[in-house]
């Protein structure tokens, strides 16, 4: 399976709303539910009045379109990441899987990828 490191810094925030321009990032992660509303960006574009603001994020993603028949494709990743003492926050779409970490342990879960047989792009 092939992994796409993405090359740029994320934030994930937690905001009163979203500017309809966020759309035009090329990432941008956007959640509402009855408790909050999420939004999760590269950094340079976060917003200066979040109501809270992690930064220090990175991503990858896992490559292809996948099928909603397929099971266990993001379980395998994060237990592997899990047991390298590795946190993740994962975000799905129609398509595929994005999987951000902190920064710091960017490199290691890649490394950690690649040496259990994942194909790092």
């Amino acid at each position: 399976m092939e992994i796409k490191a993405i090359d740029c810094d994320f934030s994930v925030c937690k905001v009163r709303e979203i500017d309809p321009g966020y759309m035009e990032q090329e990432f941008c992660f956007v959640w509402k539910t009855d408790e909050e509303l999420s939004l999760v960006c590269q950094t340079e574009q976060a917003p200066e009045d979040c109501v809270e603001r992690d930064d220090g994020w990175k991503a990858f993603r896992i490559q292809g379109v996948l099928d909603f028949s397929l099971i266990g494709i993001l379980a395998p990743i994060a237990q592997l990441l899990a047991d390298k003492k590795i946190g993740i926050f994962a975000v799905s779409t129609y398509n595929t899987d994005y999987v951000l970490v902190k920064k710091e342990n960017f490199m290691p879960a890649l490394e950690a990828l690649r040496e259990n047989g994942y194909e790092i792009v």
